[in-house]
């Protein structure tokens, strides 16, 4: 089963995870052997160095019941420098709108029930609508609960209601009220008044000269907020000169709401959030991580946290950490006017409608089945593909065939040859196989040897069929002799880095026997089409295609310059992933003697190119092959080159903090790959898988951080929470895009979890509960209909 080998490593991965599966699963996992070369080796919890000499034949490491698969591994750095992470239960982000059509005045949260308000009354919150809650039936500015009492204040009045029934209180306009040393303190735009019983009683001597806009009672004296100004109330008067002795409001500003928050009074403000600590004032701005300064309101949150509203969208502020909530994924309307918290969620009342944004627990792994969960759920699948779904304007969603689908199926691939080296599930390792009968009949549905197709259509099936091609060129579909497929041709360099790249993890982690053959056949057929074609993919027009092209005059031609690196990068990786996948054959040796000859390896020191311009999907295509050919190349002299274009490419890539391509880095190097980031990354990301539309160019925390360097730009990277789900091609830069509302394919998070916890940068969850490692299948299908067209047909293998 293994070659014969004088020194094998041993490891025994997944121990804890296998033990987990025998307990919710009741299946036993399999423990693997891995071999490796001279290294020792790290479970993420510790390092093991096991050595063992053998004869021609390897022991085999069994549970107790259950027969054993072998396969040999990927090495996994010894004594990383990078901290494993626990897969700990957090609160996960799930939004939810409620839209109108005129604004939401105020909001609050009432024995779990909520409260919102508008120009005609008070409504509450029922099955996800708005029904009417009784009480007012006039404008209400603010609802505020206090004392287990809902109180509503508006132009006409100023009512209370206590779970049964409404009570009013007051005539005439009331602006705020606020419970103060365990007394009901109510405004209106020129006293504040007590309620001693059903009356208010005034209590200070004159009215205010300017207009009151809030009250909030803070380090036992109650603050009036006036438009440019605070005071307090003292011995009947309102004074204005001792509320600092330090810093001042920003200059020429409104304030906007006020919040006694512990040891602080929150004021935002339409130049930032002010917060006065005694009688010291300081202005939160966008330098200060602020989000966007231009706020509107505040509430307190529901774990030590705090949510600011603003002009154009929602932030929370917890553990010094702002989290920016924009519209339309979370918000039905960018202006928010207040903002109440329950238990585990925020209700933001904005222009157009009600935001709700729930924390629910989850661990990465149930995220994981979550997105698998809505890949069923939602129709992507067909033929071993994943297609994003793009919405008709009849409002049905439709699958759209790509530029690229053979490419993007092989990130899910990866992600199931990483989910089985983990868990041992033989239906994982069944999936695995058959989508890579997908990618194989890519190459054997089109009638050239070795050249892959890029995607593939069944002739009358409903899907939207890309376009267009390389460089902008029309599309190239090519219907089969028997007139039952269409393939998409001019293949380019992104398909082919994509293939190799998954075939090196699929032969080295799941592929055993027959399957490996069948994966040393892709690879030879691919590999020696481009080599015999001289470094190119050739089309059905005996041309090379527009980009997969490896050839001295296209790497070094002037117009090219830009690419050089790539693509040289890229020839070593097909030759490097050729030896160790189909064998060191005199053909493979003769063609890596010419890539040297030609100085190959020394144009891969600057793969990353950051001027004149930057291609972030070229920075995909530069992680697969650095993956293989880092892996497999042992010529110290050429791995100190390919690092050293590893460590460049990954300082002008770590300011971005994306996941797969931190754990690529570390699992590569050993060395720290900011792994808290890369996790936080990845909780981020949101669970619906929805082209919504996000803005960011107005706000004011764009600022690279400190400890990085941006060497494109003068901006920070955003991230899934903001942009939302998107693949490992994304443009962390894009500051606002979106919005066709399409459905994307979530297997960039698949991917890069799964190769987390392989490596052992993700540790397994911290909890047994089945409820935080899984989702439960609904039997739903609310996107595109079933794909019905013909089956794949069978490979040469199975004919």
């Amino acid at each position: 089963m293994f070659e014969h080998s004088s020194t094998l490593w041993w490891k025994l991965v997944g121990i804890r995870d296998k033990l987990a599966w025998i307990e919710h699963k009741c299946w036993a996992g399999v423990i693997y052997v891995r071999r490796f070369k001279g290294a020792d080796i790290t479970n993420g919890e510790g390092t093991i160095s096991m050595h063992r000499s053998l004869s021609s034949t390897a022991l085999i490491m069994v549970l107790p019941w259950i027969s054993a698969i072998a396969t040999a591994g990927l090495p996994i750095p010894g004594n990383p420098h990078w901290k494993p992470i626990v897969d700990e239960v957090y609160l996960q982000e799930v939004s939810s709108r409620i839209t109108t059509d005129h604004p939401l005045l105020a909001v609050a949260v009432l024995n779990d029930t909520v409260y919102t308000s508008d120009r005609d009354g008070v409504y509450r919150v029922e099955a996800g609508k708005l029904v009417d809650a009784g009480g007012p039936r006039s404008a209400v500015l603010r609802l505020r609960v206090l004392a287990g009492v809902l109180w509503a204040a508006g132009p006409k009045g100023l009512w209370r209601y206590a779970g049964t029934e409404w009570t009013k209180v007051a005539s005439g306009p009331y602006v705020d009220v606020c419970l103060h040393l365990g007394n009901v303190v109510v405004a209106s735009e020129r006293t504040v008044y007590r309620l001693e019983g059903q009356d208010l009683k005034p209590i200070h001597e004159n009215q205010a000269s300017l207009p009151i806009l809030g009250i909030a009672s803070y380090s036992e004296s109650i603050y009036v907020r006036h438009a440019d100004r605070l005071g307090f109330l003292h011995d009947g008067q309102i004074d204005y000169g001792d509320v600092q002795d330090w810093g001042h409001l920003p200059r020429a500003s409104v304030t906007r709401d006020l919040l006694a928050l512990g040891s602080r009074l929150l004021a935002p403000t339409d130049k930032g959030l002010s917060v006065l600590r005694g009688m010291s004032w300081n202005t939160m701005t966008g330098a200060d991580g602020l989000c966007y300064e231009d706020t509107t309101c505040v509430a307190e949150g529901f774990a030590g946290d705090y949510w600011v509203g603003t002009m154009r969208g929602a932030i929370r502020v917890t553990n010094g950490d702002f989290h920016y909530f924009g519209c339309d994924r979370w918000l039905p309307h960018e202006k928010v006017n207040a903002i109440a918290c329950g238990s585990n969620a925020a209700y933001i009342a904005t222009d157009g409608g009600l935001g709700i944004i729930s924390y629910e627990p989850y661990t990465l792994q149930k995220k994981a089945a979550w997105y698998k969960r809505w890949m069923d759920e939602w129709g992507m699948r067909r033929l071993g593909f994943i297609s994003t779904l793009n919405l008709a304007d009849d409002g049905r969603y439709i699958r759209f065939l790509s530029d690229n689908d053979v490419g993007w199926i092989c990130h899910y691939l990866d992600a199931l040859c990483f989910e089985y080296a983990v868990t041992g599930d033989p239906s994982v390792r069944a999936e695995a196989i058959d989508v890579f009968k997908t990618v194989k009949w890519s190459e054997e549905i089109t009638p050239i040897d070795g050249f892959p197709a890029r995607a593939i259509y069944a002739v009358g099936e409903e899907a939207n069929l890309a376009a267009t091609g390389s460089a902008g060129r029309p599309s190239e579909w090519n219907l089969t002799e028997d007139g039952r497929w269409k393939w998409k041709g001019d293949t380019s360099s992104d398909e082919v880095a994509s293939q190799y790249y998954t075939m090196s993890i699929l032969y080295d982690l799941v592929a055993e026997g027959e399957e490996k053959a069948l994966v040393s056949e892709h690879v030879q057929r691919m590999t020696d089409h481009i080599i015999d074609n001289g470094w190119v993919l050739r089309d059905l027009d005996g041309k090379p295609t527009v980009w997969a092209r490896w050839e001295p005059e296209f790497v070094y031609s002037p117009e090219h310059t830009d690419e050089r690196g790539l693509n040289s990068a890229q020839a070593l990786n097909i030759i490097a992933t050729a030896q160790h996948i189909v064998g060191d054959t005199e053909k493979y040796r003769k063609a890596k003697e010419q890539l040297l000859e030609w100085g190959y390896p020394e144009n891969t020191l600057r793969t990353k190119m950051v001027f004149p311009y930057y291609t972030h999907f070229d920075d995909r295509l530069a992680f697969l092959g650095y993956f293989p050919l880092l892996n497999y190349e042992t010529d110290p002299r050429l791995r100190a080159m390919y690092m050293r274009s590893l460590q460049r490419g990954w300082e002008a890539k770590r300011f971005e903090n994306q996941t797969w391509f931190n754990y690529i880095y570390g699992a590569l190097t050993g060395s720290d790959c900011q792994n808290e980031e890369a996790v936080q990354h990845l909780r981020d990301y949101p669970l619906e898988c929805i082209n919504y539309r996000f803005t960011n160019s107005h706000r004011h925390d764009l600022r690279v951080p400190k400890g990085y360097t941006n060497y494109v730009s003068d901006i920070r990277a955003l991230g899934p929470r903001e942009q939302g789900v998107r693949r490992w091609d994304r443009d962390p830069l894009e500051l606002d895009g979106g919005g066709d509302y399409a459905i994307i394919d979530p297997s960039s998070y698949l991917d890069a979890y799964w190769m987390g916890r392989y490596y052992g940068f993700i540790q397994p969850p911290a909890t047994t509960d089945p409820n935080l490692l899984t989702v439960e299948k609904r039997g739903l299908q609310l996107g595109a209909k079933p794909y019905d067209g013909p089956p794949r047909p069978k490979l040469r293998h199975e004919q």
